[in-house]
């Protein structure tokens, strides 16, 4: 079987105190294995969070918050999604569903929600 494909390249969420949500993101998404670097380009007000080769992910003052956005973030196992879980409650993350089956998305479906510092519904899956 082939490889899954990625469908998005990156993404830049808007938040509305960069070192509130920076501090939020590097410990909710360490369980993963992301990691905390600088901005995409000098002077833009970001932090980018990735694995050691792609850091595909920011969050940025340069866009406004608006409307909340879902993310999902792929966890490795179901022991990484429970990890992810417990260490955005541990940052000050809002519940927003626990750990578990959701056989309404598929049978083989894990995922974890929390809301971050700005309301986004932020999530860890595993399939």
């Amino acid at each position: 079987m082939p490889a899954r494909r990625v469908v998005i390249d990156h993404v830049s969420v808007g938040v509305s105190d960069l070192e509130r949500s920076a501090d939020f993101y590097t410990r909710a998404l360490a369980p993963l294995g992301f990691t905390r670097h600088g901005a995409w380009q000098a002077g833009v007000r970001e932090v980018t969070f990735g694995l050691d080769d792609a850091r595909d992910f920011a969050i940025s003052l340069e866009y406004p918050v608006r409307a909340p956005v879902h993310i999902a973030f792929a966890a490795d196992t179901r022991e990484q999604v429970d990890a992810f879980y417990a260490a955005a409650l541990a940052a000050g993350g809002v519940d927003n569903g626990a750990p578990g089956l959701r056989p309404e998305y598929s049978s083989s479906y894990y995922g974890a929600f929390v809301l971050d510092p700005d309301g986004h519904n932020i999530e860890a899956a595993h399939h």
